[in-house]
């Protein structure tokens, strides 16, 4: 079983050590089974009736005393950084707003960005610890089958007290519990990976998914449907010609100028941030504004401009639509979500990959950069120099930009969460009519 395991972490083999493999011991421990479900065919949202025979035949319903009305019982698990929470709160938004009848729970932590966006969006945000998945030996390590199983077993409650029909998962601290309560409950959990190389919590639970729904072709996971990010509708439905104007008023911009966008995520970036006070200067001389959103626990990186009308500088934008909508250019980091908003609005960007975790970012960027909608610049040179460099011609050449544009766009998707929603109501409707 070991051996397995170490299999699946294909990509992350520093990770087996026996804590991690205590913990997967705890989610092999024989009990209710989601049931396995044929191949689905890429790039299609698989229809009800695809998952209706399995579940038919497999399927033992957990509220066998509920009448089969049309009320659909949702528990939505994600959360830590914005590449978790925008995309879930996107599918609360859908589902809450064709059933308002429905109940949307969702699953998080009390000190991700979760616990202030989510009950911002009037949403019930049930907490549970937060556990991480150790990365190498160590006392607290030790310690964490038994963390794991009490964020499940607190899992297995609310599924029981609020009758959830379907988990859905979209990665980050919760979702191993919360596929592990599904389990245990026999409720059925769709996974949803954001990223081109999937993270841990997502391999785990991929294995015994009812559907699985990804963002990039490249991602390896088993039987993955490949729908799209989950947008939010601001960003979905976005006329950025049309909203323009509203825009340079919000953010104090002349709309008939060029505006560069730089972002480094909802945690910020320092090296995004030092590159553009020394760039700034080259950038301004080009014709350009811009508009710099630093990051809330970054804003010591940039002092504020000193009466500069062309130069912006916040530290977080709650209204990020109105920021696209303005932005001719965008400098940021390469999260899953910035590079599908991105590519859905065709907006060109030059990508600075975050240079930690599993690679994720720079392979997020790859297919874009690939098809010539975007720049590559790598974190550790990254500097003034390389700015002025890479992405001041690109500012200067405005057909350039266009093209890129245009082919971001052929990436991109604006209909992720309608595809989403639809692979959760093809496993949760099989699943009440069981």
């Amino acid at each position: 079983m070991y051996d397995e395991f170490r299999h699946e972490m294909w990509h992350t083999p520093e990770l087996i050590h026996p804590a991690v493999a205590a913990a997967y011991l705890v989610f092999n421990t024989p009990g209710i089974r989601a049931p396995h479900y044929s191949e689905a065919r890429p790039n299609r949202a698989p229809s009800r009736g695809d998952f209706y025979a399995v579940l038919h035949s497999e399927h033992t319903p957990r509220h066998p005393d509920r009448s089969r009305d049309a009320v659909t019982r949702v528990l939505l698990a994600g959360g830590g950084t914005a590449g978790h929470v925008n995309p879930l709160l996107a599918v609360a938004d859908a589902l809450r707003n064709r059933a308002p009848s429905d109940t949307v729970l969702v699953l998080g932590t009390a000190d991700g960005l979760e616990s202030r966006l989510v009950p911002e969006r009037g949403y019930v945000l049930e907490i549970i610890p937060r556990v991480a998945f150790p990365r190498r030996p160590s006392a607290h390590a030790l310690t964490f089958p038994l963390r794991l199983h009490a964020a499940v077993q607190r899992t297995r409650s609310l599924i029981r007290a609020h009758r959830i029909d379907v988990v859905v998962g979209f990665g980050g601290y919760v979702a191993t519990p919360a596929y592990l309560a599904a389990q245990r409950e026999g409720v059925p959990y769709v996974v949803h990976e954001a990223n081109a190389r999937p993270g841990l919590a997502n391999v785990w639970g991929a294995r015994r998914a009812a559907a699985i729904g990804t963002v990039f072709p490249m991602t390896r996971l088993p039987r993955a449907v490949l729908v799209g990010m989950p947008l939010r509708a601001e960003i979905a439905t976005l006329d950025r010609a049309a909203t323009r104007a509203e825009a340079a008023r919000a953010f104090g911009l002349s709309a008939r100028r060029p505006v560069l966008l730089a972002f480094g995520g909802s945690a910020g970036a320092s090296k995004i941030n030092g590159a553009l006070i020394d760039a700034w200067p080259a950038i301004r001389a080009a014709g350009w504004q811009l508009l710099h959103v630093t990051g809330d626990a970054k804003r010591g990186d940039v002092a504020a401009p000193d009466r500069d009308p062309d130069r912006v500088v916040v530290p977080y934008v709650q209204r990020m639509d109105l920021a696209y909508a303005l932005a001719d250019f965008v400098l940021c980091r390469s999260g899953s979500a910035t590079v599908s908003e991105l590519s859905a609005l065709g907006i060109p960007a030059a990508y600075v990959p975050y240079a930690v975790g599993n690679g994720e970012q720079e392979l997020n960027a790859s297919p874009v950069v690939r098809a010539g909608g975007a720049l590559l610049l790598e974190d550790a040179t990254l500097d003034a120099a390389a700015v002025v460099a890479r992405v001041l011609p690109c500012l200067q050449n405005a057909a350039a930009r266009a093209h890129m544009g245009r082919v971001a766009a052929t990436l991109g998707t604006r209909d992720g969460t309608e595809q989403f929603v639809a692979l959760i109501d093809a496993v949760s409707g099989a699943a009440m009519t069981a």
